[in-house]
């Protein structure tokens, strides 16, 4: 099982979702402790680390499997993710 942290960027992107979205998000978070590369997840091009959806917003992370940690550093709607 690997650990979740959520840079204070991430938080701060958290803090300001709505009640429905923020649990579908943190739903999204735990199942990373499993499965860090699930089905649907992409490796990004642009940048170390990858993404995942969950619905309209996108959960951007980096994986240090030697330490076993999962670094969520933003969460942004898919329209402003990758800007």
């Amino acid at each position: 099982m690997y650990e979740i942290l959520l840079l204070p960027p991430a938080q701060k992107d958290l803090d300001r979702l709505e009640t429905q979205t923020f649990a579908r998000v943190i739903r999204k978070i735990r199942a990373l402790r499993e499965d860090t590369r699930p089905p649907g997840s992409l490796k990004l091009t642009d940048e170390d680390g990858y993404r995942v959806r969950a619905g309209d917003h996108r959960i951007l992370y980096r994986i240090d499997d030697a330490g076993r940690r999962v670094f969520i550093y933003r969460i942004k709607h898919r329209m402003d993710a990758y800007s």
